[in-house]
Protein backbone atom coordinates (compact mmCIF):
# COMPACT_ATOMS: atom_id res chain seq x y z
CA UNK A 1 0.00 0.00 0.00
CA UNK A 2 1.20 3.58 -0.94
CA UNK A 3 1.70 6.40 1.65
CA UNK A 4 -1.15 8.37 -0.25
CA UNK A 5 -3.34 5.28 0.23
CA UNK A 6 -2.61 5.15 3.96
CA UNK A 7 -3.34 8.86 4.25
CA UNK A 8 -6.71 8.16 2.51
CA UNK A 9 -7.63 5.47 4.41
CA UNK A 10 -6.69 7.21 7.74
CA UNK A 11 -10.22 8.99 6.97
CA UNK A 12 -11.64 5.74 7.80
CA UNK A 13 -13.19 4.34 11.12
CA UNK A 14 -11.18 2.62 13.88
CA UNK A 15 -13.73 -0.01 13.64
CA UNK A 16 -12.03 -0.44 9.84
CA UNK A 17 -8.18 -0.79 11.00
CA UNK A 18 -8.97 -2.96 14.04
CA UNK A 19 -11.05 -5.51 11.89
CA UNK A 20 -8.67 -5.51 9.19
CA UNK A 21 -5.80 -6.35 11.60
CA UNK A 22 -8.06 -8.76 13.45
CA UNK A 23 -7.90 -10.70 10.33
CA UNK A 24 -4.25 -10.16 9.34
CA UNK A 25 -2.21 -10.10 12.55
CA UNK A 26 -1.67 -13.24 15.06
CA UNK A 27 -4.79 -13.71 18.55
CA UNK A 28 -1.31 -12.73 20.47
CA UNK A 29 -2.00 -8.88 20.33
CA UNK A 30 -3.01 -7.79 23.32
CA UNK A 31 -3.58 -3.52 23.74
CA UNK A 32 -5.69 -3.37 20.64
CA UNK A 33 -8.72 -5.31 23.11
CA UNK A 34 -9.03 -3.29 25.71
CA UNK A 35 -7.98 0.25 23.85
CA UNK A 36 -9.79 -0.29 20.73
CA UNK A 37 -8.47 2.42 19.01
CA UNK A 38 -6.28 3.48 15.87
CA UNK A 39 -3.75 6.22 16.30
CA UNK A 40 -3.34 8.49 13.43
CA UNK A 41 -0.89 11.23 15.62
CA UNK A 42 0.66 11.79 18.41
CA UNK A 43 2.67 14.66 20.30
CA UNK A 44 3.19 14.69 23.71
CA UNK A 45 0.71 13.32 26.36
CA UNK A 46 -1.75 13.18 23.70
CA UNK A 47 -2.77 10.54 20.50
CA UNK A 48 -5.28 11.58 18.28
CA UNK A 49 -7.13 8.35 16.61
CA UNK A 50 -8.33 8.21 13.11
CA UNK A 51 -11.40 10.02 13.70
CA UNK A 52 -10.22 12.81 15.09
CA UNK A 53 -10.67 12.31 18.98
CA UNK A 54 -7.84 13.39 21.04
CA UNK A 55 -6.74 10.99 24.35
CA UNK A 56 -4.84 11.73 27.03
CA UNK A 57 -2.25 9.04 27.44
CA UNK A 58 -1.22 7.90 30.63
CA UNK A 59 0.23 4.51 29.01
CA UNK A 60 3.01 6.21 27.51
CA UNK A 61 4.33 2.89 25.58
CA UNK A 62 4.33 1.48 29.10
CA UNK A 63 6.96 3.70 30.29
CA UNK A 64 9.07 4.04 27.21
CA UNK A 65 7.83 7.38 26.35
CA UNK A 66 10.04 9.26 28.67
CA UNK A 67 9.16 12.09 27.19
CA UNK A 68 5.87 11.62 25.06
CA UNK A 69 5.34 11.15 21.63
CA UNK A 70 7.50 13.16 19.00
CA UNK A 71 8.94 14.89 21.24
CA UNK A 72 11.13 17.73 19.32
CA UNK A 73 14.24 16.82 20.47
CA UNK A 74 13.78 12.94 19.19
CA UNK A 75 12.22 14.02 16.15
CA UNK A 76 15.46 16.03 15.87
CA UNK A 77 17.72 13.64 16.75
CA UNK A 78 16.60 11.45 14.33
CA UNK A 79 16.53 13.79 11.15
CA UNK A 80 20.45 14.83 12.24
CA UNK A 81 20.99 11.23 12.25
CA UNK A 82 18.97 10.42 8.71
CA UNK A 83 21.19 13.12 7.04
CA UNK A 84 24.43 12.37 8.82
CA UNK A 85 25.08 9.71 6.58
CA UNK A 86 25.77 7.27 9.32
CA UNK A 87 25.23 3.59 8.58
CA UNK A 88 21.64 2.23 10.51
CA UNK A 89 22.42 -0.99 10.87
CA UNK A 90 26.42 -1.88 12.33
CA UNK A 91 25.75 -4.86 14.55
CA UNK A 92 28.01 -3.85 17.68
CA UNK A 93 30.70 -2.05 15.55
CA UNK A 94 31.80 1.31 16.62
CA UNK A 95 30.38 4.86 15.34
CA UNK A 96 31.15 8.28 16.61
CA UNK A 97 27.13 8.10 17.80
CA UNK A 98 27.84 5.15 19.42
CA UNK A 99 30.89 6.41 21.36
CA UNK A 100 28.83 9.59 22.82
CA UNK A 101 25.86 7.68 23.79
CA UNK A 102 27.93 5.07 25.71
CA UNK A 103 29.73 8.12 27.41
CA UNK A 104 26.40 9.80 27.81
CA UNK A 105 24.61 6.73 29.47
CA UNK A 106 27.66 5.82 31.95
CA UNK A 107 27.93 8.96 33.31
CA UNK A 108 24.33 8.50 34.73
CA UNK A 109 24.96 4.76 36.36
CA UNK A 110 26.66 5.47 40.30
CA UNK A 111 30.27 5.56 39.89
CA UNK A 112 29.96 6.53 36.29
CA UNK A 113 32.62 4.79 33.61
CA UNK A 114 35.13 3.89 36.22
CA UNK A 115 32.49 1.91 38.06
CA UNK A 116 30.80 0.27 34.89
CA UNK A 117 30.86 -0.76 31.59
CA UNK A 118 28.02 -1.25 29.06
CA UNK A 119 26.60 -4.24 26.99
CA UNK A 120 24.24 -3.57 24.12
CA UNK A 121 21.67 -6.50 23.44
CA UNK A 122 18.70 -7.35 21.29
CA UNK A 123 17.09 -4.16 21.40
CA UNK A 124 14.36 -5.61 24.29
CA UNK A 125 14.15 -6.05 27.86
CA UNK A 126 13.33 -9.58 28.00
CA UNK A 127 17.11 -9.82 25.98
CA UNK A 128 18.65 -7.97 28.04
CA UNK A 129 17.40 -9.85 31.41
CA UNK A 130 18.51 -13.16 29.51
CA UNK A 131 22.07 -11.91 28.71
CA UNK A 132 22.02 -10.47 32.78
CA UNK A 133 20.95 -14.20 34.02
CA UNK A 134 23.80 -15.90 31.79
CA UNK A 135 26.69 -13.65 33.05
CA UNK A 136 25.45 -14.34 36.72
CA UNK A 137 25.99 -17.82 35.88
CA UNK A 138 29.17 -17.63 33.59
CA UNK A 139 30.92 -15.39 36.62
CA UNK A 140 29.54 -17.24 39.16
CA UNK A 141 29.55 -20.96 37.97
CA UNK A 142 26.72 -21.57 39.45
CA UNK A 143 23.13 -22.19 37.77
CA UNK A 144 20.34 -21.23 39.76
CA UNK A 145 18.34 -17.72 40.38
CA UNK A 146 16.18 -16.75 43.23
CA UNK A 147 13.31 -13.85 41.86
CA UNK A 148 10.08 -12.28 43.55
CA UNK A 149 6.52 -13.04 43.75
CA UNK A 150 4.94 -10.14 41.34
CA UNK A 151 8.16 -9.52 39.26
CA UNK A 152 8.30 -8.89 35.48
CA UNK A 153 11.65 -9.85 33.75
CA UNK A 154 9.95 -10.71 29.85
CA UNK A 155 8.56 -13.16 27.71
CA UNK A 156 11.18 -15.34 26.67
CA UNK A 157 11.95 -19.09 27.73
CA UNK A 158 14.12 -17.76 30.70
CA UNK A 159 12.81 -14.59 31.87
CA UNK A 160 9.50 -16.04 31.79
CA UNK A 161 10.68 -18.40 33.81
CA UNK A 162 11.22 -15.70 36.30
CA UNK A 163 8.26 -13.78 36.27
CA UNK A 164 5.94 -13.93 38.75
CA UNK A 165 2.18 -14.05 36.40
CA UNK A 166 1.33 -17.36 36.08
CA UNK A 167 -1.24 -16.65 33.11
CA UNK A 168 1.78 -16.74 30.21
CA UNK A 169 3.60 -19.40 31.94
CA UNK A 170 0.80 -21.85 32.39
CA UNK A 171 0.55 -22.61 28.73
CA UNK A 172 4.61 -23.23 28.28
CA UNK A 173 5.94 -26.19 29.37
CA UNK A 174 9.72 -26.84 30.44
CA UNK A 175 10.93 -23.38 30.92
CA UNK A 176 14.48 -22.31 32.40
CA UNK A 177 14.78 -24.51 35.21
CA UNK A 178 16.63 -23.63 38.84
CA UNK A 179 14.50 -20.78 39.64
CA UNK A 180 13.54 -20.31 43.43
CA UNK A 181 10.40 -17.32 43.96
CA UNK A 182 10.65 -15.78 47.27
CA UNK A 183 8.08 -13.45 48.59
CA UNK A 184 8.18 -9.82 48.13
CA UNK A 185 7.04 -6.87 50.39
CA UNK A 186 3.64 -5.52 49.73
CA UNK A 187 2.05 -2.94 51.60
CA UNK A 188 -1.58 -3.75 51.55
CA UNK A 189 -1.38 -7.05 51.03
CA UNK A 190 1.61 -8.31 53.11
CA UNK A 191 2.55 -12.08 51.54
CA UNK A 192 3.18 -13.31 55.52
CA UNK A 193 0.13 -12.18 56.49
CA UNK A 194 1.32 -9.87 58.95
CA UNK A 195 1.32 -6.35 57.34
CA UNK A 196 3.13 -2.86 58.27
CA UNK A 197 6.75 -2.59 59.51
CA UNK A 198 6.77 -6.05 61.05
CA UNK A 199 5.86 -7.82 58.00
CA UNK A 200 8.61 -5.78 56.31
CA UNK A 201 11.53 -7.01 59.43
CA UNK A 202 9.92 -10.16 58.61
CA UNK A 203 10.69 -10.63 55.38
CA UNK A 204 14.21 -9.00 55.23
CA UNK A 205 14.73 -11.33 57.74
CA UNK A 206 13.98 -14.15 56.27
CA UNK A 207 15.57 -13.23 53.07
CA UNK A 208 18.88 -13.47 55.21
CA UNK A 209 18.28 -16.47 56.85
CA UNK A 210 17.18 -18.05 53.96
CA UNK A 211 20.30 -17.50 51.91
CA UNK A 212 22.99 -18.32 55.24
CA UNK A 213 20.27 -21.21 56.17
CA UNK A 214 22.41 -24.75 55.76
CA UNK A 215 19.31 -26.49 55.78
CA UNK A 216 18.00 -24.15 53.84
CA UNK A 217 17.43 -27.31 50.89
CA UNK A 218 18.57 -24.53 47.76
CA UNK A 219 22.11 -24.50 46.82
CA UNK A 220 23.75 -20.84 46.39
CA UNK A 221 22.15 -19.24 43.51
CA UNK A 222 23.94 -17.51 40.79
CA UNK A 223 22.25 -14.66 41.05
CA UNK A 224 19.07 -12.26 42.56
CA UNK A 225 16.91 -10.34 39.80
CA UNK A 226 14.31 -7.80 41.07
CA UNK A 227 12.65 -4.67 40.44
CA UNK A 228 13.03 -1.96 42.82
CA UNK A 229 9.00 -0.97 41.85
CA UNK A 230 7.64 -4.35 40.53
CA UNK A 231 6.09 -2.47 37.40
CA UNK A 232 3.50 -5.30 35.62
CA UNK A 233 3.16 -6.59 39.17
CA UNK A 234 0.60 -3.95 40.28
CA UNK A 235 3.81 -0.79 41.05
CA UNK A 236 4.82 -2.54 43.95
CA UNK A 237 8.02 -0.40 46.08
CA UNK A 238 10.48 -2.36 47.47
CA UNK A 239 11.01 -0.71 51.20
CA UNK A 240 14.57 0.56 51.64
CA UNK A 241 15.48 -1.68 54.63
CA UNK A 242 14.53 -4.90 52.52
CA UNK A 243 16.63 -3.67 49.62
CA UNK A 244 20.00 -2.66 51.72
CA UNK A 245 19.24 -6.02 53.59
CA UNK A 246 19.54 -7.85 49.63
CA UNK A 247 22.03 -5.94 48.90
CA UNK A 248 24.14 -7.03 52.10
CA UNK A 249 23.36 -10.30 51.86
CA UNK A 250 24.29 -10.82 48.22
CA UNK A 251 27.69 -9.10 48.21
CA UNK A 252 28.63 -11.11 51.04
CA UNK A 253 28.06 -14.46 49.25
CA UNK A 254 29.11 -13.65 45.71
CA UNK A 255 25.99 -13.70 44.50
CA UNK A 256 25.00 -11.15 41.53
CA UNK A 257 22.68 -8.87 42.28
CA UNK A 258 20.77 -8.26 39.16
CA UNK A 259 18.39 -4.90 39.50
CA UNK A 260 15.72 -4.88 36.39
CA UNK A 261 15.14 -1.12 35.50
CA UNK A 262 13.56 -1.71 32.07
CA UNK A 263 10.40 0.09 33.50
CA UNK A 264 10.98 2.03 36.79
CA UNK A 265 14.72 3.09 34.90
CA UNK A 266 15.09 6.88 34.03
CA UNK A 267 13.64 9.49 36.16
CA UNK A 268 10.50 7.65 36.37
CA UNK A 269 10.75 6.87 39.94
CA UNK A 270 11.79 10.56 40.49
CA UNK A 271 15.42 9.35 40.39
CA UNK A 272 17.47 8.22 37.80
CA UNK A 273 16.95 5.02 38.73
CA UNK A 274 14.37 3.39 41.03
CA UNK A 275 17.25 1.68 43.29
CA UNK A 276 18.84 5.05 43.95
CA UNK A 277 16.06 5.79 46.51
CA UNK A 278 17.52 3.21 48.79
CA UNK A 279 21.14 4.05 48.19
CA UNK A 280 22.79 0.71 46.82
CA UNK A 281 24.42 0.07 44.03
CA UNK A 282 23.88 -3.40 41.56
CA UNK A 283 25.79 -5.50 40.42
CA UNK A 284 24.28 -5.63 36.80
CA UNK A 285 21.89 -3.24 35.68
CA UNK A 286 18.82 -4.53 33.23
CA UNK A 287 18.17 -1.51 30.57
CA UNK A 288 15.59 -0.82 28.40
CA UNK A 289 12.44 1.06 27.36
CA UNK A 290 13.31 5.08 27.81
CA UNK A 291 17.12 4.39 27.41
CA UNK A 292 16.32 4.58 23.53
CA UNK A 293 14.60 7.34 23.49
CA UNK A 294 11.28 5.51 22.15
CA UNK A 295 13.70 3.86 19.75
CA UNK A 296 14.28 -0.23 20.57
CA UNK A 297 17.70 -0.56 22.37
CA UNK A 298 18.26 -2.39 25.40
CA UNK A 299 21.90 -2.16 27.32
CA UNK A 300 23.15 -3.86 30.57
CA UNK A 301 25.07 -1.86 33.00
CA UNK A 302 27.89 -4.37 34.12
CA UNK A 303 29.97 -3.85 36.99
CA UNK A 304 33.19 -4.44 35.78
CA UNK A 305 34.63 -6.84 37.67
CA UNK A 306 31.36 -9.15 36.81
CA UNK A 307 31.95 -8.11 32.88
CA UNK A 308 33.09 -12.03 32.22
CA UNK A 309 32.25 -12.44 28.58
CA UNK A 310 34.21 -13.59 26.09
CA UNK A 311 34.17 -12.32 22.57
CA UNK A 312 30.43 -13.36 21.17
CA UNK A 313 29.42 -14.63 24.66
CA UNK A 314 26.13 -13.09 24.04
CA UNK A 315 24.93 -11.45 20.66
CA UNK A 316 22.30 -10.26 18.57
CA UNK A 317 22.06 -8.66 14.87
CA UNK A 318 20.25 -5.49 16.07
CA UNK A 319 22.65 -4.32 18.81
CA UNK A 320 23.75 -1.69 16.81
CA UNK A 321 20.64 0.78 16.66
CA UNK A 322 22.34 4.16 16.20
CA UNK A 323 19.03 5.91 15.78
CA UNK A 324 17.76 4.70 19.07
CA UNK A 325 21.01 6.24 20.56
CA UNK A 326 20.70 9.37 19.10
CA UNK A 327 17.37 9.55 20.25
CA UNK A 328 18.82 7.99 23.51
CA UNK A 329 20.94 10.72 24.10
CA UNK A 330 18.59 13.48 23.54
CA UNK A 331 16.44 11.81 26.06
CA UNK A 332 19.21 11.49 28.59
CA UNK A 333 20.28 15.70 27.81
CA UNK A 334 16.39 16.29 28.05
CA UNK A 335 15.65 14.55 31.42
CA UNK A 336 18.71 16.52 32.59
CA UNK A 337 18.68 19.52 31.37
CA UNK A 338 14.30 20.14 31.75
CA UNK A 339 14.97 18.55 35.19
CA UNK A 340 12.28 16.04 34.64
CA UNK A 341 13.20 13.50 38.10
CA UNK A 342 11.97 16.34 39.42
CA UNK A 343 9.16 17.19 37.59
CA UNK A 344 7.88 13.07 38.45
CA UNK A 345 8.49 13.66 42.16
CA UNK A 346 6.19 16.88 41.93
CA UNK A 347 3.70 15.89 39.63
CA UNK A 348 3.40 12.09 41.17
CA UNK A 349 3.34 13.49 44.69
CA UNK A 350 0.24 15.68 43.67
CA UNK A 351 -1.47 12.27 41.62
CA UNK A 352 -0.62 10.45 44.94
CA UNK A 353 -2.06 13.19 47.39
CA UNK A 354 -5.57 13.95 45.00
CA UNK A 355 -6.36 10.07 44.66
CA UNK A 356 -6.37 9.44 48.23
CA UNK A 357 -8.90 12.11 48.68
CA UNK A 358 -10.46 10.75 46.05
CA UNK A 359 -10.95 7.20 48.13
CA UNK A 360 -12.28 8.38 50.75
CA UNK A 361 -15.55 9.56 48.37
CA UNK A 362 -14.84 6.19 46.49
CA UNK A 363 -13.93 3.52 48.69
CA UNK A 364 -13.56 0.73 46.12
CA UNK A 365 -9.82 2.81 45.40
CA UNK A 366 -8.68 0.09 48.38
CA UNK A 367 -4.92 1.31 47.90
CA UNK A 368 -2.88 4.16 45.78
CA UNK A 369 0.89 3.82 46.05
CA UNK A 370 4.16 4.37 43.90
CA UNK A 371 6.81 6.60 43.29
CA UNK A 372 7.53 9.53 40.90
CA UNK A 373 5.29 8.80 38.03
CA UNK A 374 4.51 5.12 38.34
CA UNK A 375 1.59 4.88 40.18
CA UNK A 376 -0.83 2.01 41.18
CA UNK A 377 -4.80 2.23 42.27
CA UNK A 378 -5.76 -1.35 43.91
CA UNK A 379 -9.51 -1.60 43.09
CA UNK A 380 -11.35 -3.45 45.73
CA UNK A 381 -15.20 -4.38 46.80
CA UNK A 382 -15.72 -2.42 49.75
CA UNK A 383 -18.51 -3.94 50.61
CA UNK A 384 -16.97 -7.65 51.76
CA UNK A 385 -15.32 -7.93 54.82
CA UNK A 386 -11.44 -7.03 55.28
CA UNK A 387 -9.16 -9.10 56.01
CA UNK A 388 -6.83 -9.80 59.33
CA UNK A 389 -4.51 -6.62 58.24
CA UNK A 390 -7.36 -4.32 57.01
CA UNK A 391 -7.50 -5.03 53.13
CA UNK A 392 -10.46 -5.09 51.22
CA UNK A 393 -11.09 -7.91 48.76
CA UNK A 394 -9.54 -7.40 45.38
CA UNK A 395 -12.46 -6.29 42.25
CA UNK A 396 -11.15 -7.38 38.63
CA UNK A 397 -14.52 -7.24 37.35
CA UNK A 398 -14.74 -3.10 38.97
CA UNK A 399 -11.09 -2.70 37.54
CA UNK A 400 -11.76 -3.74 34.07
CA UNK A 401 -14.43 -1.40 33.65
CA UNK A 402 -12.75 1.52 35.09
CA UNK A 403 -10.37 0.95 32.35
CA UNK A 404 -12.67 0.73 29.32
CA UNK A 405 -14.88 3.88 31.09
CA UNK A 406 -11.31 5.55 30.97
CA UNK A 407 -11.11 5.14 27.36
CA UNK A 408 -14.56 6.12 26.56
CA UNK A 409 -13.28 9.21 28.92
CA UNK A 410 -9.82 9.63 26.75
CA UNK A 411 -7.81 8.34 29.22
CA UNK A 412 -5.48 5.40 27.89
CA UNK A 413 -4.06 4.11 30.56
CA UNK A 414 -3.39 0.09 31.84
CA UNK A 415 -4.13 -2.69 34.25
CA UNK A 416 -2.09 -4.90 36.49
CA UNK A 417 -1.52 -6.47 39.71
CA UNK A 418 -3.03 -10.15 40.61
CA UNK A 419 -5.94 -10.25 38.55
CA UNK A 420 -5.59 -7.47 37.05
CA UNK A 421 -7.33 -4.85 39.89
CA UNK A 422 -4.59 -2.11 39.42
CA UNK A 423 -5.27 0.38 37.65
CA UNK A 424 -1.69 2.32 36.58
CA UNK A 425 -0.50 5.45 35.38
CA UNK A 426 2.81 5.68 33.86
CA UNK A 427 2.31 9.28 32.31
CA UNK A 428 5.45 10.67 30.49
CA UNK A 429 7.79 13.10 32.45
CA UNK A 430 6.91 15.57 30.45
CA UNK A 431 3.14 15.95 31.54
CA UNK A 432 2.47 19.36 33.09
CA UNK A 433 -0.43 20.19 36.37
CA UNK A 434 -2.90 20.99 34.15
CA UNK A 435 -2.69 17.84 32.69
CA UNK A 436 -2.64 16.20 35.97
CA UNK A 437 -5.26 17.96 36.73
CA UNK A 438 -7.38 16.74 33.41
CA UNK A 439 -6.13 13.08 34.03
CA UNK A 440 -7.76 13.17 37.43
CA UNK A 441 -11.32 14.91 36.18
CA UNK A 442 -11.18 11.80 33.27
CA UNK A 443 -10.42 9.59 36.06
CA UNK A 444 -13.04 10.59 38.71
CA UNK A 445 -15.98 11.15 36.19
CA UNK A 446 -14.72 7.16 34.27
CA UNK A 447 -14.80 6.04 38.21
CA UNK A 448 -18.63 6.94 39.00
CA UNK A 449 -19.45 5.37 35.47
CA UNK A 450 -17.49 2.20 35.72
CA UNK A 451 -19.33 2.23 39.55
CA UNK A 452 -23.05 2.25 37.95
CA UNK A 453 -22.54 -0.43 35.39
CA UNK A 454 -20.48 -2.77 37.65
CA UNK A 455 -23.09 -1.98 40.74
CA UNK A 456 -26.02 -0.03 39.83
CA UNK A 457 -24.83 2.34 42.32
Amino acid sequence: MTLAAVETNSRSTNEYYLARQNQMESNVRSYPRKLPLAIAKAHGCWVTDVEGTEYLDCLAGAGTLALGHNHPAVIESIQTTLASGLPLHTLDLTTPLKDAFTEALLEQLPGGKDAYCLQFCGPSGADGTEAAIKLAKTFTGRSSVISFSGGYHGMTHGALAMTGNLSAKNAVHGLMPGVQFMPYPHEYRCPLGIGSEAGVDALTYYFENFIEDVESGVTKPAAVILEAIQGEGGVVVAPTKWLKKIREVTEKHGIVLILDEVQAGFARSGKMFAFEHAGIEPDVIVMSKAVGGSLPLAVLGIKRKFDAWQPAGHTGTFRGNQMAMGTGIATLKAIRDQNLAQNAQERGDFLQAELKKMATEFPCIGNVRGRGLMLGIEIVDESQHPDHMGSLPADAKLAAAIQTACFNNQLLLEKGGRNGTVIRLLCPLIITQAECEEVLVRFKRALAEALVAVRGA
